[in-house]
């Protein structure tokens, strides 16, 4: 059985592949666990870092309502990439290209999973929380998958926020609003996750281009995204200090994410000058360790400082 289908671009998609019964592991599969457990790590140091305290059952139910909500999101994104996936090595086994699962079961999967999460957090935690987690999902289906990954190549950047919510979320489920504490965890995200995805894309770049989709090296070219790169890792220096500044995180922290966004940007020097795609992908695995490593640091830090008087 085929399924030809209209793709998001007016375009007639290529024929589905024989579809067999999903297993399990497809649905596992559509909720990206590996981006699932990243994104549950950031909000749960927003929840750590946030003034004033919760009950455990509560963080429990905001940390799984997280994690449910992003891997609903996930769902939908390979529903409505399904076309785009297909053309890619990287994604071309997923559940729907390979032709393991029906599209609407995972777009109704999705859906229920999103919806689902949005309710018990707020009647479970807060509504703010629950206001900013169906923002977050809102952002990343809405305007970074489905209005602009397709038509511009500063997709990445502002569909970027959607990422950068988990800790601002933990933060208003511990204090019932949205404050300067949180946004400075979210601006930390927000402006990692450029240089993050470009440096894949780098050395991805004929991957996004046989599937049509504009980014940043497809459309303004190597030398360009090398550029922009450098300047966000720039512009990240100073934004990975504003929680210590604040107070939020102590003068160890500071130093720690001062060396880390320091090495940052070194590793922009080094993809800058490089003309092979090592340095892209030794800079792809870096901002993985970087990201983790600031949360960790920064849960360490908000558990340990008051207790040593750091």
């Amino acid at each position: 059985m085929t399924d030809p289908r209209i793709n998001a671009t007016g375009g007639t998609a290529t024929a589905s592949p024989p579809l067999r019964d999903a297993a399990v592991m497809d649905f596992v599969a559509l909720l990206k666990p590996r981006v699932m457990s990243l994104v549950v790590f950031t909000g749960y140091a927003g929840m750590i870092v946030a003034p004033g305290s919760i009950h455990p059952v509560i963080a429990a139910i905001a940390i799984l309502c997280t994690a449910v909500a992003t891997g609903a999101s996930g769902a939908i994104n390979m529903w409505f990439e399904r076309d785009l996936d297909a053309k890619m090595e990287r994604t071309k086994n997923r559940p729907l290209p390979g032709g393991r699962m029906e599209p609407g079961a995972a777009l109704t999967f999705g859906c229920v999973l999103a919806s689902g999460s949005v309710m018990v957090m707020g009647l479970g935690v807060n509504w703010v929380a629950g206001a900013l987690l169906a923002l977050a999902i809102g952002f990343y289906v809405f305007v970074y998958t489905i209005w602009l990954k397709r038509r511009t190549p500063q997709n990445i950047v502002v569909g970027g926020a959607a990422g950068a919510f988990p800790p601002m979320i933990g933060w208003a489920a511990v204090t019932g609003d949205v404050s300067l504490g949180g946004i400075a965890l979210f601006a930390l995200i927000f402006f990692w996750t450029p240089p993050h995805f470009w440096a894949l894309a780098l050395y991805k770049c004929d991957d996004y281009q046989n599937a049509g989709v504009p980014m940043l090296p497809v459309v303004s070219g190597v030398q360009e995204t090398k550029k922009q790169i450098l300047l966000y890792t720039v512009l990240l220096l100073p934004v990975s200090l504003i929680p210590w500044w604040m107070g939020t995180a102590s003068a160890v922290w500071g130093a720690l994410a001062a060396v880390f966004s320091l090495s940052f940007i070194g590793f922009a020097v080094k993809v800058w000058l490089d003309k092979t795609d090592r340095a892209p992908r030794q800079m792809f695995r870096f901002s993985l360790l970087y990201l983790s490593v600031l949360f960790a640091a920064l849960i360490v830090d908000n558990l340990v400082a008051p207790i040593v008087g750091v």
